[in-house]
């Protein structure tokens, strides 16, 4: 049994771990520590919770809190996780960080596109990106894990294959993205008011969303090429869920049922992929509440190019969901303990 620390409990990534480890065999809840419900259960805030955990919330006292447990989830802000990885590898605690602040190998670019001055460029260098597809091994072994980004997930999913292989040219990648409002956390904001998503999809950070450098990142990790993307996320007036349709040129003849040999091999271990039989599209319903990650592609042999879309639940495997995978994967349990089931359906 695992000690287990989230810090940020109660935002909806929060929120999703504490539902998701309330059924995990090998971890206990020690400690939930929230700035806006110190002193109130978790069940409170979140009546779903009722009957699953009897914890209530604390303020943060990092230092109290890393006495405590084996392992701490930080589910803060960008621009406040550095400090409290930091404590907690002087305490011997490992991290699971799903905020950005660790996820660049480069500090400086996160200072660039976050508009925040990082504290440890070491910590950032040593991280492991936790995307257990790409990274299982490093995940096993690692102190302190980045979780990836949401979009980043769906997309990086949907093109590793191509990019690995070679398949694609690497000069060609655009990317069309759509977000549940969850994605937008649970700050009261006028964009994710109802009568502002209800009835209503938009653009939005257009050439310049926060995410764009991750997502490079990582694809120019795969393809041993400099890649630059152009993405544009929309948001949907949906809960949960992100769809990602992705559109390259090929850079050699090839079938399709070529390629989705190529994605049956490069999944063949991971649990949570799946390929959908060939026509069908993903929808964001089917993986609502999971931490499966639906993928389709067709090439269209008229302007030889691959069209490859993808769906995740942005709370799941786009952030909460994942983390436990790679909590699973750093103690050595099996990687679906706690995830292996079907999303809500209808």
């Amino acid at each position: 049994m695992t000690k287990v620390g989230i810090i940020g409990a109660t935002g909806y990534t929060g929120a999703e771990l504490v539902r998701l480890l309330s059924r995990h065999p090998e971890a206990e809840l020690v400690a939930l520590t929230s700035r806006s419900y110190a002193g109130e259960h978790m069940a409170e805030v979140y009546p779903s919770l009722t009957g699953f955990t009897d914890i209530a919330c604390e303020d943060l006292n990092v230092e109290e809190v890393l006495e405590r447990v084996e392992v701490v989830f930080i589910a803060l802000p960008h621009g406040h996780s550095v400090s409290v990885a930091s404590k907690a590898l002087e305490k011997g605690v490992r991290v699971i960080d799903l905020g950005a602040d660790l996820r660049f190998r480069k500090a400086q670019t996160y200072e660039e596109w976050y508009k925040v001055k990082h504290d440890n460029h070491e910590l950032a260098a040593n991280a492991v990106y936790g995307l257990p597809e790409i990274y299982r091994e490093e995940i096993c072994k690692a102190e302190v894990v980045a979780n990836p980004g949401c979009y980043p997930t769906s997309i990086i999913l949907g093109l590793a294959p191509l990019l690995k292989k070679g398949y694609l040219d690497p000069k060609s990648i655009i990317i069309d993205a759509k977000s549940g409002v969850s994605g937008a956390g649970r700050g009261a904001k006028v964009t994710s008011l109802f009568v502002e998503c209800n009835e209503n999809i938009n653009p939005y950070g257009v050439a310049s969303h926060r995410h764009t450098p991750e997502i490079e990142q990582e694809l120019t990790n795969l393809s041993g090429e400099n890649i630059n993307i152009l993405f544009t996320p929309h948001l949907l007036p949906i809960s949960r869920g992100i769809l990602s349709t992705m559109y390259a040129n090929l850079a050699k003849t090839v079938t399709e049922e070529e390629l989705r040999q190529v994605y049956q091999e490069f999944y063949s271990e991971s649990p949570f992929v799946h390929l959908l039989p060939q026509g069908k599209w993903p929808h964001t319903r089917w993986v609502y509440g999971s931490n499966n990650c639906y993928i389709n592609l067709t090439v269209d042999e008229r302007t030889n190019r691959v069209v490859v879309a993808s769906v995740i639940d942005n709370l799941t495997k786009g952030a909460s969901g994942q983390a436990i995978q790679n909590f699973n994967l750093m103690f050595g349990y099996p990687e679906t303990t706690a995830l292996d089931f079907a999303g809500l359906c209808p």
